[in-house]
């Protein structure tokens, strides 16, 4: 099995790529942010007069980005406990760290996932935070 996985319960990519790629019992999630379904309000994101992102609050992109990654995994015939390995991309490791990580905890208490995180200057988008995801697929 090697197919993609779109859907209209998540954010729509920013670019030519798919929500997910099934490849044997292994899903392969791309760059999940936080916007809201069906829009592009990005919660918790601080904009100026003219529209230049100004601040953020992170745990409010925290839970919008694990609402996103939870509907897909759905979507796509997976669960959040098969969730096997996370990279997360933060843009300001020094504020967001800690808030991010007891949050995180709050969402992975029955499974533990491996996790890398890493931080970035910028993401495609006024966003804080991006999860990079792997899940197993039961059932193939």
């Amino acid at each position: 099995m090697n197919e993609t996985v779109n859907t209209d319960k998540a954010p729509v990519p920013v670019g030519k790529y798919p929500h997910a790629r099934k490849v044997g019992n292994l899903l392969f999630l791309s760059g999940v942010g936080p916007r809201r379904p069906g829009t592009n309000v990005i919660p918790g994101v601080m904009m100026d007069g003219q529209g230049n992102a100004v601040g953020h609050d992170i745990e409010a992109q925290c839970h919008s980005v694990f609402e996103n990654v939870k509907i897909i995994l759905d979507e796509a015939g997976s669960d959040w406990n098969n969730l096997v390995d996370i990279t997360v991309f933060l843009t300001n490791m020094n504020r967001d760290f800690d808030i991010f990580n007891s949050i995180y905890g709050d969402y992975f208490i029955d499974n533990q996932p491996c996790r890398t995180t890493v931080e970035v200057t910028s993401l495609p988008t006024p966003i804080a935070i991006e999860l990079k995801c792997i899940a197993t697929i039961d059932n193939q």
